[in-house]
């Protein structure tokens, strides 16, 4: 069996496009729910897309925004703020047909890793809802706060 190879690369204006499909389909299932036209559901996307690209942007000015790329072509994404204290994930997402292959799971133990050798807590904010939920739980994160279905997942490197 050969060898995957799953690297990081840094966002550039250009992959907006992609970026956009990679927002998308994280809205896919919600969407299919609303009694929308296509052009409906496509602008309320491209708003919430912009919307939540912004605020990342004010808030966590320093963040890293990477494409997840397997053999080199993208497959999702991350945004990771390294804040003095503790990595926040603001997002991770991989592609749907790349989902259950060990990408995420990867990335994730990279950034544990990292977390591990600063002394840094790991953090995300996950639906109580989301599938990958239970990866963090796999990987070790425990629920720091709930706030309504928001949950604060935490992993903290061992003293």
């Amino acid at each position: 069996m050969t060898a995957v190879e799953i690297t990081l690369r840094p966002v550039v204006s250009e992959d907006d496009d992609f970026l956009l499909s990679v927002y998308a389909g994280t809205r896919a299932q919600e969407m299919a729910m609303v009694p929308w036209t296509s052009e409906q559901k496509d602008s309320f996307v491209r708003m919430q897309f912009t919307a939540q690209k912004q605020h990342y942007a004010a808030q966590f000015p320093g963040a890293n925004h990477d494409l997840i790329c397997v053999q080199g072509s993208p497959v999702g994404r991350l945004y990771l703020d390294r804040g003095t204290d503790a990595l926040h994930i603001l997002d991770i997402t991989v592609l749907p047909d790349f989902r259950n292959r060990g990408t995420g799971g990867e990335i994730l133990r990279r950034i544990m890793e990292e977390g591990r050798e600063s002394g840094r807590a790991v953090s995300i904010n996950v639906e109580n809802f989301n599938p990958s939920l239970r990866l963090f739980e796999r990987l070790g994160f425990q629920c720091a706060e709930e706030v309504g279905f928001q949950l604060l997942m935490k992993w903290q490197p061992a003293n």
